[in-house]
């Protein structure tokens, strides 16, 4: 149910202007404005569907008003000699100078003008504009807006005074409302949101978990059988997690890293000091690809070690599965399994585990807020890690994430190849398939990702089975695969391993292979429609290449006519390498929704704030721990004013 704190904090999303009549003849084609007539004619016509015509005229010439939808009460009051004011935009029609579907109201003798902009509001069905001017009107004379932040915080921020802020954006459009006004809004949405975050952080950390410290056995022992060392930036983030461990409320901490940066050790580190320390860990991924590549790595770097990895996926055997299960819930026996690594067959019904002390889940953001707490709740109150390999701009780290301790490698091992991305017409796919040629006789291998399995007449995009279709025509020396998402699990596991094993040269795709696959003699990625992939997908799709010695490129076929939408996402990655500078030029052009996702649970999506305003972002963050410690009763009130009772804590 709507509060008067909502009503007046729902601002308009434009102004119209009804202050002022304009004459028919002075109309501006495409152009709002508001006209005093007198209705000459009306009638309905077929042309072809029912509608309501009404010729209309003022003193310097005729207009023509078109009603697509109508009620007989409206066909009853536009009758010859009517006097209206109507507004809308007016067009060009067949018939002449003409407004579809114009707002109007009947004149009974002389009506004055407005002297503001009419607001506009955001509404929904069955609340029209006018029921919504009238409860906000009302709640903007009754509502209490008195300052809920303490005297100090608002005197050194030099906050705008809020009541005044909130009534001046409801009657000036914000473009040109005092910029103070604007950020006093912007800065109380921001703090409302970390204040409920901070208290979602401290809220987990009264709850126990047990403390993971191990003693360094195992995760020695790993680190002494690698065949590289970690780089500064993963020793880094692999002490942070292993103090978090070791604490006894649980860790819920994020793990960014670029492609390629290295994030699976440090899993395996972490994994292993559960382990140490008597309880077991389990790693969960969107996809079967990635989750069974994550299995085979986990497995050769573990077997010297004696630790057995457990395998659980949907597509098991009835008997496989079985066996794994017992394995994962053999309770303190020889039989189980320390790890276990899966896909979302780790949050089935009647898996069981014995004694889960970490669960880690990948690419976090592929899963829901029922996910991400399903595997959690296997173990109560284990531990966290969440992993991406989407950076998260550095804002929204700060604020959407605020409830999260956040942890980044952001440095690449030594060795990574830089890979070199290419624009390239569809005109001249010849001459890659000509390249693809070279290389695969060579020895090296190449992946040719399509956008869609079927195909859509809609988008004439290419699809897999396609390209695949035309390139063992094309190439007939070399050896093709092709992989997508309907393949059965076990066809897709048989191409992939052929690839690995260089068995295939050319594998043609859909973006199945965007996280997880590493082939390090694949040196080319072809993206064929690039201009329809997202900026995180394309960024994904080239960390593939460059994992070896090999000069790597990466080549972006699209097709003309780009959109400018198109054009600026091909031109942030053929400019950038950087994940972290594309997932912030990102985010400026889709705006933060899309990097959320379903993260948050029942906390509303910035409506006011610009997370591009670093500075802002971090003065709520530091006024809502300040708050917090020493202002309580006012954090608790300005939550109230702001979420109400939606201020439900963030649990994933």
């Amino acid at each position: 149910m709507l509060t008067q704190a909502d009503l007046v904090l729902h601002l308009p999303l434009r102004f119209e202007d009804e202050t002022r009549i304009t004459l028919i003849a002075a109309a501006v084609p495409d152009a709002a404005a508001q006209f005093d007539v007198t209705v000459i004619s009306s009638e309905i016509v077929y042309r072809p569907r029912r509608q309501l015509i009404c010729r209309v005229e003022d003193a310097s010439g005729t207009l023509l008003l078109r009603f697509l939808n109508f009620y007989p009460s409206q066909q009853k009051v536009l009758q010859p000699g009517a006097r209206l004011r109507v507004f809308g935009e007016v067009r060009g029609g067949f018939w002449g100078t003409e407004m579809i579907h114009p707002r109007f109201r009947v004149l009974h003798g002389d009506e004055a003008l407005p002297t503001t902009l009419t607001p506009v509001y955001p509404t929904t069905a069955g609340l029209g504009q006018a029921t919504l001017r009238r409860l906000i009107g009302r709640a903007l004379q009754e509502v209490d807006l008195g300052e809920t932040l303490p005297d100090p915080i608002v005197k050194r921020l030099q906050l705008a005074d809020l009541a005044a802020s909130v009534r001046l954006l409801h009657i000036t459009p914000q473009e040109t409302a005092q910029p103070a006004a604007r950020q006093r809004i912007a800065f109380d949405e921001l703090l409302a949101q970390q204040i409920s975050l901070r208290q979602a952080y401290a809220a987990r950390r009264m709850h126990q978990a047990p403390r993971l410290a191990g003693d360094g056995t195992l995760t020695g022992r790993l680190l002494s059988t690698l065949p590289f060392r970690l780089t500064e930036a993963q020793a880094r983030v692999w002490q942070e997690i292993s103090r978090d461990l070791a604490e006894p409320h649980p860790m819920q901490r994020l793990l960014q890293g670029d492609v390629g940066s290295g994030k699976t050790v440090v899993a395996a580190l972490a994994m292993l000091q559960a382990v140490e320390s008597g309880h077991q860990a389990a790693l969960m991924a969107p996809t079967e690809i990635l989750a069974e590549q994550h299995y085979r790595k986990l497995a050769v770097w573990l077997a010297p070690l004696g630790i057995e990895v457990a395998w659980l996926s949907g597509s098991q055997k009835k008997r496989d599965k079985a066996v794994a299960l017992a394995k994962v819930g053999a309770g303190n026996t020889a039989k189980c399994a320390a790890l276990i690594v899966g896909t979302h067959a780790l949050i089935e019904e009647g898996v069981e585990f014995a004694r889960l002390g970490l669960a880690i889940v990948d690419e976090q953001h592929r899963f829901g807020v029922r996910q991400r707490l399903a595997l959690k709740q296997k173990g109560l109150h284990s531990h966290q890690l969440a992993m991406s390999a989407t950076p998260i701009p550095r804002t929204l780290a700060m604020s959407v994430y605020a409830d999260l301790d956040v942890s980044v490698i952001d440095a690449l091992p030594p060795g990574r190849t830089p890979v070199v991305t290419k624009l390239v017409g569809a005109a001249r796919r010849h001459e890659i398939v000509a390249r693809v040629r070279e290389l695969c006789r060579s020895g090296r291998q190449v992946y040719w990702v399509c956008p869609l399995i079927e195909e859509s007449e809609a988008l004439q995009l290419k699809t897999a089975e396609e390209t695949y279709a035309h390139l063992a025509a094309e190439l007939p020396e070399v050896r093709i695969g092709l992989v997508h998402g309907r393949l059965k699990s076990a066809a897709k596991a048989a191409v992939m391993t052929a690839f690995v094993k260089n068995e295939i040269q050319l594998l043609v795709a859909t973006t199945v292979i965007e996280v997880g696959v590493d082939v390090p003699n694949a040196s080319l990625m072809v993206i064929e429609h690039a201009e329809r992939f997202g900026l995180a997908q394309l960024h994904q799709l080239r960390g593939r290449v460059g994992r070896g010695a090999a000069e790597s490129a990466c080549i972006l076929l699209y097709e003309t006519p780009l959109s400018a939408t198109a054009r600026a996402r091909l031109k942030i990655i053929y400019e950038n390498s950087d994940g972290f500078e594309i997932a912030r030029q990102d985010m400026h052009l889709r705006g933060p929704g899309e990097f959320i996702g379903s993260r948050q649970s029942g906390l509303p999506l910035l409506r006011f704030a610009d997370l591009e305003d670093t500075a802002l972002v971090e003065a709520a963050r530091a006024a809502a721990e300040e708050m917090l410690a020493e202002w309580p009763e006012h954090a608790e009130r300005h939550l109230a004013r702001w979420l109400g009772g939606r201020a439900e804590l963030l649990k994933a």
